[in-house]
């Protein structure tokens, strides 16, 4: 039997039991997630539901039965704004960090499991920085979730969870540069420079052109970059997350010289940097090179910390903020664009510090006479 009521609908199973349904917002029929024992029950929970909706916090109750497992395969498959790598980064934590959650229904992810889960997560054996991704990518999901009325709020509570505040990174002395440049493969010594001196990623590294390099003018040019995914034979060039990545750097004109022997002896009618097949020279390929050079000199830095190497570098050569954005191709706030920009010209002089302080440091490196 069905009782029709000003709001909602009771109706009598064959088991003695009660359901409650009504008309939701977007025209279909809700049924309540779990039968009732008595009917004082199952109007209590119409109550519930209708001042939801006068009060605009109804969610979907189907929507929240919605896996999460489901919930972030659409997200990353619909956002246009998550790229191969993140979206592959994502599905990787998702297998090593992730797995309680994965076939658990939206609605039933609470802060308490959330914190449970974070807790867990920090106590086993995965990196810290993998499971601050892992927190930040479980956030954005629910957070679409509150947006599709599938959940009334965010469970994702944990102060600081999601933070990027990763220890700071290491960075070489010029001196040890220049050591890392004389003891890599002459091959790669161009990269070393690229990424230590102009701040170059690896994968602008493997994107450069030789067109873009002009030894004329001592300068650069960055347009694409290159991506290599962890998981999958896939390579492609790719943007930069921002006009900033599009940039044109001053080379240093104390390194200006092993840019200009990379041109005659190892670039390519295309690519700048190439392996000894005349292809693109890979990512990996370049860190390896570091590597065993790396090994040689005794430092413990990544590739990356080159680039970083660069900022500081050049930050004590007396680089402005925005100097340093400019180099780096970083992009900037709006807030910062109103009061800081960089001086065209700027860049030149940032390069002739850079190399005044390398001689400085190699004279003193010098013996004195007696």
């Amino acid at each position: 039997m069905t009782i029709s009521r000003r709001f909602g609908k009771i109706r009598t199973l064959p088991s003695g039991r009660f359901q409650a349904s009504f008309m939701g917002p977007d025209g279909r029929r809700q049924s309540a997630p779990n039968t009732f024992r008595t009917r004082q029950d199952a109007q209590r929970w119409l109550n519930r539901v209708e001042d939801d909706l006068r009060r605009g916090r109804w969610v979907d109750d189907q929507l929240g039965q919605r896996t999460f497992r489901q919930c972030a395969e659409a997200y990353l498959d619909e956002n246009p704004r998550i790229g191969r790598r993140w979206a592959e980064t994502c599905r990787r934590n998702m297998r090593l960090h992730m797995v309680s959650l994965l076939d658990m229904p939206v609605a039933s992810i609470t802060p308490p499991l959330v914190r449970a889960w974070h807790a867990k997560a920090l106590r086993g054996k995965g990196g810290r920085t993998s499971i601050a991704q892992s927190y930040r990518f479980l956030r954005s999901v629910m957070s679409v979730a509150v947006q599709d009325e599938a959940i009334p709020r965010n469970p994702c509570q944990i102060p600081s969870a999601g933070g990027r505040n990763a220890p700071e990174r290491s960075i070489a002395t010029s001196a040890q540069v220049q050591e890392l440049i004389d003891r890599i493969t002459p091959r790669y010594r161009a990269p070393v420079v690229l990424a230590a001196w102009c701040g170059f990623r690896r994968g602008e590294v493997c994107a450069l052109r030789t067109a873009d390099v002009d030894l004329a003018a001592g300068t650069v040019r960055v347009r694409t970059n290159w991506v290599e995914l962890l998981e999958s034979p896939d390579k492609y060039e790719k943007e930069p997350k921002s006009e900033a990545g599009k940039r044109t750097v001053v080379v240093p004109p104390h390194v200006l010289h092993i840019v200009a022997a990379h041109a005659a002896e190892w670039a390519g009618p295309e690519f700048f940097c190439v392996g000894r097949d005349g292809q693109r020279m890979t990512g990996n390929a370049v860190y390896q090179a570091f590597v065993r050079a790396r090994k040689l000199v005794g430092l413990s830095i990544t590739f990356h910390d080159l680039r970083h190497t660069g900022q500081s570098l050049a930050a004590a050569a007396g680089a402005s903020l925005a100097d340093l954005k400019k180099r780096l191709g970083h992009s900037s706030s709006v807030a910062a664009l109103r009061y800081m920009h960089a001086i065209e010209g700027r860049d030149a002089e940032v390069a002739q510090a850079l190399s005044k302080m390398a001689a400085d440091t190699n004279s003193a490196r010098l013996p004195r006479s007696i």
